[in-house]
Order: C-alpha cells, then sequence, then structure tokens
C-alpha cells in the first residue's frame, strides 16, 4: 500500500478528538511530502539535526515534533522552530529549552515524559517526581515553557493487557494533573503496534511510523 493509502487508513481508525503524529524519523523528504499532500502537517522525528535540515527544506506551516530522547546541548538548534517536545524527562532539560525559547521569544509547548514501562530502557519521570516538579516554585516560574501535557510509552510486549493497564495508570495521573493545570489537554501514547488500546484508554495523541512510511531503513 502507498503511504496515500496508509494515511487513509489509520485516519478512518482515529477519532477527530485524537492528533495523529506521522512519525518520520529516518525517512526522506519526498516520503514526508507525499503525506503533506494528503494532508499530514504534524511530523515527529527524533534527531535535531535531521529535523533541523528538514525544517529547512520543507513547507512551513509543518509542526514539527520532537519524540526522541533529547540531549540539552541540542535544544539550541530547534528552539526556533519545534512546535511539540514530547519527552521532556529531567528539570534540567526543562529549564534549557526555557532559557533557549527565551532567546528566540517564543514559548514552547511541552509534554512531561512519564516512565510507565516495566522495562529500565525507557526514560521518564515516576509520579513522585512528576509531582515534585509541578509543585516546583523554579518550575511554575518559567515563561517561556508551557507544559501541556504528559506522554509515555507502554512496555514492549505481546501481552496487551500489560500495556492497556500502563496506558490506563498514565490517564490517572494525567486527570489528576489536569485538575490544576489549565493547559493540561494533549496526552501522547500510543504508536503503530498499541495505537487502537492507547485511544480506548484515553490518549488524544498517537505516534504513528511504520504504519504510514512503512518499516524502518
Amino acid at each position: 500500500m502507498s503511504i496515500k493509502e496508509n494515511l487513509l487508513v489509520i485516519k478512518k481508525n482515529i477519532p477527530d478528538t485524537v492528533t495523529l503524529v506521522a512519525v518520520s524519523k529516518t525517512k526522506p523528504m519526498t516520503y514526508i511530502q507525499e503525506a503533506y499532500d494528503e494532508g499530514q502537517r504534524v511530523f515527529g522525528e527524533n534527531r535535531v539535526q535531521e529535523m533541523t535540515e528538514k525544517w529547512e527544506n520543507m513547507a512551513k506551516d509543518i509542526e514539527w515534533h520532537m519524540i526522541g530522547h533529547l540531549q540539552r546541548n541540542k535544544v539550541k538548534y530547534m528552539a526556533e522552530y519545534v512546535s511539540l517536545v514530547h519527552g521532556v524527562d529531567s528539570p534540567r532539560l526543562l529549564s534549557e529549552i526555557n532559557k533557549q525559547a527565551e532567546k528566540h521569544n517564543r514559548v514552547i509547548s511541552c509534554l512531561l515524559q512519564v516512565h510507565i514501562a516495566e522495562e529500565d530502557t525507557k526514560f521518564g519521570f515516576n509520579e513522585e517526581e512528576l509531582l515534585d516538579l509541578v509543585a516546583n516554585e523554579e518550575f511554575k516560574a518559567f515563561k517561556n515553557v508551557k507544559i501541556v501535557g504528559l506522554m509515555g510509552m507502554a512496555t514492549f510486549t505481546d501481552d496487551m493487557d500489560q500495556v492497556r493497564r500502563e496506558f490506563a495508570n498514565l490517564k490517572l495521573l494525567f486527570n489528576k494533573l489536569k485538575n490544576n493545570y489549565t493547559d493540561f489537554a494533549t496526552l501522547s501514547m500510543g504508536m503503530s503496534g498499541d495505537y487502537q488500546i492507547a485511544i480506548e484508554e484515553g490518549s488524544t495523541m498517537v505516534r504513528i511510523g511504520s504504519s504510514i512510511f512503512g518499516s524502518r531503513n
């Protein structure tokens, strides 16, 4: 199937209330252009250098999302244009994004990454660290970042009951914080293999790559 056909199938399976992030990492600009021509405007990348090159060469109404693990020393290269940072997993990273956004007179939207998987390989805050962060006065003083929600990745497993449980736990935490933070509107969870479960459990944003562009190069 073509990128166009894949997109049509996925969009039929996703409610209008859920944002589709087309994960275009490692994919050539011709693929992104094909998806763009079908109306897709939100793309996710995991390498700042690659994302910047694409931003420089492609239509300016594209929203670029940084979905990978982000190193602090790379923030300055994307602060001018990035629309949403999915994986803020430390106070120091948040502080750096705030600093670089200020230089460009921007407010950068961010999601706090929560560690929900039963794996050591995933980054993110645990619940206690997350609640500490959002209660911190220094965090509240940041003027150039806006925390708009949470992101989490489920365990890479065939046990879909476990995946569902992890997504449900993240939704509970999201609801707990949402009551105190008016900007909290985005819950990014679900990828090609589990996005339907994620949507059933309350996801408002899914990150889909291989189901659109084919398996990774």
